[in-house]
């Protein structure tokens, strides 16, 4: 027995005063009514135009039924609205709001792509496409913050990091890792912060390999990245924090050659840093011992590792750590740097405040399921990567045009429980379409604050 031909209603007889029914018959209702601001602020970045002129289709034109741009259109949408899976087409191919959101007639229009479609099209990419696309992301973003700060700005900050991806079939390069004693990817996530603001914008997401090391991807990422922001703002200061794991010859080289980068960059500890972080070792271990607290004491050398050509100021910071019913812990920590500031506020002020992106990550794995790499070959796994990187930055536009609300902070799932699943019943006539949305809507405030910024006129 099929669903068309049972009746599509639920009855709870005895719960209120009078029966209720649910019916499931409303062919013009979609849940995700608040959708429409995601094509309002893909406008502002044309990125789904941007994005498909990076793809060769080389499908048989007579047969193609969707574009390219629909494709990426319908998936990036998608993730955005929850749906991170390709199956989730099935679902809604029919939903009158996502056929909006491609420019096709939300009730006759043509229904959106099923699920072999898509994974086709996620398997197309090739190495070149995805180099473009990765590319043209970073243009975009770096366009779109370029156009809203008028091209002006003091200081950009860039903030490189890798994430674990864990993987559970068998995916191409998905390699066991000790460090995190799983299988799995480390994609490497990128981000743009300018001034002092709180936002930090992606602009780079490289899926790696299991075993890739934290450096892998992060030259590249930054010799094409830097000349963007140059052009863009061409008075602007940049800086580059970087955690441990990035400090190898030949990126430090590739920043000491820049002449208008600042750096910040984490280091591992070794024997020699150790031994030259004693002296003031000796002295947090004597200040923790007076206060029964943790305490850090900040120190700096000049220091050169054998494979490096010359030695470069590395800050260190003394701590020693107590904790509840613990011995008290020695945690030296250490941050190679050109800056000439003093020692504590470069490691507090500067190196900590990359902290912010660990959010970010959470962000994308949890908000936006980044992790989702579950198809055999690995340049599909880097495609939806990219593609869930788009969604975010939609996000993060939503975000932004709803400052001084209460989604002026809100996580990815929050602004999309709040702004994007709404309830709406689309009717369309010969002149326009309207959607009916509730007037029982908590959020309207910032729904309508949001719209407005991006481009609604008050009715």
């Amino acid at each position: 027995m099929t669903d068309d031909s049972t009746t599509q209603c639920l009855l709870f007889p005895d719960l209120f005063d009078k029966p209720v029914v649910a019916q499931f018959d409303q062919r013009e209702g979609s849940s995700d009514g608040g959708a429409i601001l995601l094509k309002a602020a893909e406008r502002r970045y044309r990125l789904m135009e941007r994005l498909a002129e990076c793809l060769r289709d080389e499908r048989q034109a007579a047969k193609v039924v969707h574009t390219l741009e629909e494709l990426l259109a319908q998936r990036v949408f998608g993730m955005a609205c929850g749906y991170e899976d390709a199956n989730d087409a099935a679902r809604l191919s029919a939903d009158p709001v996502h056929k909006m959101l491609l420019g096709r007639d939300p009730r006759e229009g043509l229904d959106l792509a099923s699920q072999p479609t898509l994974s086709r099209f996620e398997n197309s990419a090739r190495r070149k496409d995805l180099y473009r696309l990765g590319r043209a992301l970073a243009e975009c973003v770096i366009e779109r913050h370029a156009q809203r700060l008028h091209g002006r700005a003091r200081r950009i900050t860039i903030d490189l990091d890798p994430t674990d991806d864990p993987t559970h079939g068998a995916q191409q390069l998905a390699l066991f890792n000790g460090y995190y004693d799983t299988w799995c990817y480390l994609p490497m996530v990128g981000f743009i912060t300018f001034n002092d603001e709180s936002e930090q914008y992606l602009f780079a997401a490289v899926l790696r390999s299991g075993k890739a090391p934290a450096s892998r991807g992060a030259l590249g990422i930054l010799r094409r990245t830097l000349p963007l922001l140059r052009e863009r703002f061409r008075k602007a200061r940049i800086r580059v924090r970087l955690d441990g794991g990035f400090a190898n010859p030949e990126l430090l080289e590739f920043l000491d050659a820049q002449p208008d980068v600042e750096y910040v960059v984490a280091m591992a500890k070794n024997a020699v840093l150790k031994r030259k972080a004693k002296p003031l070792m000796r002295h947090a271990r004597k200040l923790s011992r007076q206060s029964r607290k943790t305490e850090h004491v900040y120190g700096e050398i000049r220091y050169a590792a054998q494979t490096w050509p010359q030695r470069r100021r590395m800050i260190i910071k003394a701590e020693v750590v107590r904790e509840g019913g613990k011995d008290p812990k020695d945690n030296p920590r250490f941050v190679i740097t050109n800056l000439t500031q003093s020692p504590r506020w470069i490691y507090e002020q500067i190196y900590c405040q990359r902290g912010d992106i660990e959010n970010r990550i959470k962000e994308l794995h949890y908000g936006l399921q980044i992790g989702r790499t579950s198809c055999s070959k690995f340049r599909a796994n880097q495609f939806r990567v990219l593609l869930t990187a788009a969604a975010y930055v939609l996000m993060q536009e939503l975000r932004l045009r709803a400052a001084r609300t209460d989604c002026a902070r809100a996580q990815v799932g929050t602004l999309r429980e709040r702004l994007l699943k709404l309830g709406a019943r689309v009717i369309v006539s010969v002149r326009r379409v309207v959607l009916h949305l509730p007037t029982a809507f908590p959020f309207l405030h910032t729904f309508r604050q949001v719209a407005l910024a991006l481009g609604a006129s008050p009715g």
